[in-house]
């Protein structure tokens, strides 16, 4: 596990998720940037979905485990971290994390990438972001379709680019491994999948309403928009099922 011992974190199911709010990760990340050593650290916004796959493949396990943070943006994971005894401050959910961070970069003027979703969606993302945060630079954007034969070239041209923070929206099942694989290459401060955060950010899609939110039921309103997500959606009354079957095992090492 490569996270910082001054990360305090509680274990899901052998995955260390900090117990950091918003305030305390933003600030981490922040000096990380400012340190100016551009060592590379990928940060994981863990959800339900992720932990069940993470149990049921070692290799999506292992860059769970070898990420440098790992926030608990899926409201699940904050519940479980209830019934281990060793509970969150807060829920820090990807998207917030990325607008607390470029809110924070706009006076350091860092230089932020994007990486993922369609042409169109990327293109739009880019362009909302630099008029909300004038203050950062987006030193370039690609979408997400790409082969593992241009893996290089997309590499190349994020290093000519410089950035302090590394944004990916891909696929979830490449997402974390994709990063993770090039971490070093990359040689990004801060890097960090972001899911559809861009499908919302360019107004394709939005996000859940307040209420959902205060329900801790995003992910419900995600279901009832795109209900081609039940399949997937099913990994949360098994992740529910499992932390109240293997309560006793939840925190242990694995």
């Amino acid at each position: 596990m490569n996270q910082p011992s001054q990360v305090p974190t509680v274990p899901i199911f052998g995955i260390p998720v900090s117990r950091w709010g918003m305030t305390d990760t933003v600030q981490y990340l922040s000096g990380l940037i400012q340190s100016g050593e551009r060592r590379p650290h990928q940060i994981i916004t863990a959800n339900p979905i992720m932990v069940m796959t993470a149990l049921q493949d070692p290799a999506y396990m292992d860059v769970m485990r070898g990420a440098d943070l790992l926030v608990p943006d899926g409201t699940g994971v904050v519940w479980a971290a209830d019934k281990a005894g060793s509970p969150v401050k807060e829920r820090v959910a990807g998207f917030d994390l990325l607008h607390e961070l470029m809110k924070v970069g706009e006076d350091y003027h860092w230089k932020v990438y994007l990486l993922g979703s369609t042409s169109e969606v990327i293109q739009a993302t880019a362009e909302r972001l630099h008029l909300q945060y004038p203050g950062i630079q987006i030193s370039g954007f690609r979408d997400g379709y790409f082969s593992q034969e241009q893996d290089a070239d997309v590499i190349a041209a994020i290093r000519e680019a410089e950035p302090d923070i590394l944004f990916v929206a891909r696929a979830v099942d490449t997402q974390e491994p994709w990063i993770a694989r090039y971490k070093e290459q990359l040689g990004v401060p801060v890097m960090m999948g972001v899911g559809g955060s861009f499908d919302v950010i360019s107004g394709k899609s939005k996000r859940a309403p307040k209420l959902f939110q205060q329900l801790r039921a995003e992910w419900l309103y995600r279901l009832l928009k795109e209900p081609t997500r039940a399949k997937r959606m099913l990994a949360l009354p098994k992740f529910v099922a499992k932390v109240l079957r293997d309560k006793e095992n939840l925190t242990k090492p694995r």
